[in-house]
């Protein structure tokens, strides 16, 4: 019962439509309207600005990671569920969201957040990459997409190193998802359409 209760929580932190809430609470706006028409974070700061963009990219991320963490609370001490199991149930979460018709974003973030709560050195890693190739590319899509293939090649090293192979079948599965997710930003990026960003 209780590993039930940790799975819904789960896909519940995830659902939680940052964009669309901080959209509505403080600026009067529906970013599903507006820009890509996506909630997550890259359309939050297209429509909203970079103060919301960052808010919204931090608590995110914070979802998967709470999600990931739920085993650590007391209540949920007796869970026996996978806390990477958990963080991918959060990525479902954000991409289809219950309290937003089920139409979320790409769990870019909180994909991020996944592996903050459950390896904080390769969530630097890919938060450092991720950068990296904004700043070679400057196309959030583009970059997102490239460091999932990155995260896979990661996990493959990491999995060789300490045996921990449920990591990197959950990167395969977040990347994929991820990149699915950009199947109209690869046909943007084929021509030559897609937005670039202006402060990098």
């Amino acid at each position: 019962m209780i590993n039930m209760i940790a799975i819904l929580c789960a896909y519940l932190i995830g659902s939680i439509p940052s964009g669309l809430w901080i959209g509505k609470l403080f600026y009067k706006t529906d970013i599903r309207e507006h820009g890509s028409g996506n909630l997550g974070a890259t359309n939050t700061f297209r429509v909203l600005g970079k103060k919301a963009g960052i808010v919204v990219t931090v608590m995110d991320i914070l979802k998967g990671t709470i999600a990931t963490l739920l085993p650590t609370f007391a209540y949920f001490s007796d869970v026996t569920v996978h806390p990477l199991l958990l963080g991918a149930i959060a990525a479902v979460g954000h991409m289809f969201p219950i309290f937003a018709g089920f139409r979320g974003g790409k769990a870019v973030a909180t994909s991020g957040g996944v592996l903050l709560g459950y390896s904080w050195p390769f969530f630097v890693f890919l938060v450092i990459g991720f950068l990296i190739y904004l700043k070679i590319t400057k196309i959030v899509s583009l970059s997102s997409m490239l460091i999932s293939v990155t995260a896979v090649l990661y996990s493959i090293i990491y999995w060789i190193v300490t045996g921990d192979y449920a990591l990197f079948i959950l990167v395969v599965i977040l990347a994929t998802f991820i990149i699915y997710r950009h199947r109209s930003n690869i046909k943007r990026i084929k021509e030559g359409t897609e937005p670039k960003v202006k402060w990098l």
